[in-house]
């Protein structure tokens, strides 16, 4: 068995991020982040004015082939060249982020769990669960504080993609989580992961 694959997903400002960064701290140097937005297709032949209007809640709009490539290797102890994406822009950046082969693989993302050849891979699928209301304000925070944006075209996109996708692509994959937790800072929830992980480890070993 090579690394373990934790894949960690849920709405919009649901709080993936947070509880993926407990359990880095948790674990520290013995696990390796990827995250699925990095991984938007590039799309350099369209004006900035038409990036903007692509909907990137939609699972097509991932180059998850690159990203089940990339899986496979570091489950093989290679190292990857992780792409980077621009936020502000909507574009692929020209640079990469070399990601380290680790005994603990965390994949995060709205969507991680849809694809079945992502979630075939992974031992432990965690969805995180919030109410729509926290996870519009959490976007609108992060979206204007983060990525440039205003709040108009936060509303606007969160209305015309975000809220539908989430409920035609995202949501119903919390169905097929071995755990849905209500907050990332749900201790009891966080120490039955830390447990399992350190039981996935032992056994590795």
């Amino acid at each position: 068995m090579g690394s373990i694959i934790i894949g960690i997903a849920g709405g919009t400002g649901s709080g993936k991020s947070t509880f993926t960064n407990r359990i880095k701290e948790e674990f520290g140097d013995r696990v390796s982040v990827i995250y699925y937005d990095n991984y938007y297709k590039a799309h350099d032949d369209m004006s900035f004015e038409e990036r903007k209007l692509i909907n990137y809640d939609h699972p097509d709009s991932f180059e998850t082939d690159l990203l089940v490539e990339h899986l496979h290797k570091l489950k093989e102890g290679i190292p990857v060249q992780c792409p980077v994406y621009d936020y502000s822009v909507h574009n692929r950046t020209d640079r990469t982020i070399e990601i380290k082969p680790a005994e603990v693989i965390i994949i995060e993302g709205i969507l991680v769990l849809y694809d079945k050849r992502l979630s075939d891979m992974m031992d432990i699928k965690i969805f995180v669960d919030a109410d729509a209301d926290e996870r519009i304000l959490r976007r609108v925070i992060r979206d204007v504080k983060e990525r440039g944006r205003d709040v108009e075209g936060i509303a606007r996109q969160y209305l015309t993609t975000v809220k539908p996708m989430h409920y035609a692509f995202v949501e119903p994959t919390k169905y097929t989580a071995d755990l849905v937790i209500n907050s990332a800072y749900n201790n009891v929830a966080f120490d039955v992961i830390r447990v399992k992980i350190e039981t996935l480890l032992r056994h590795v070993h």
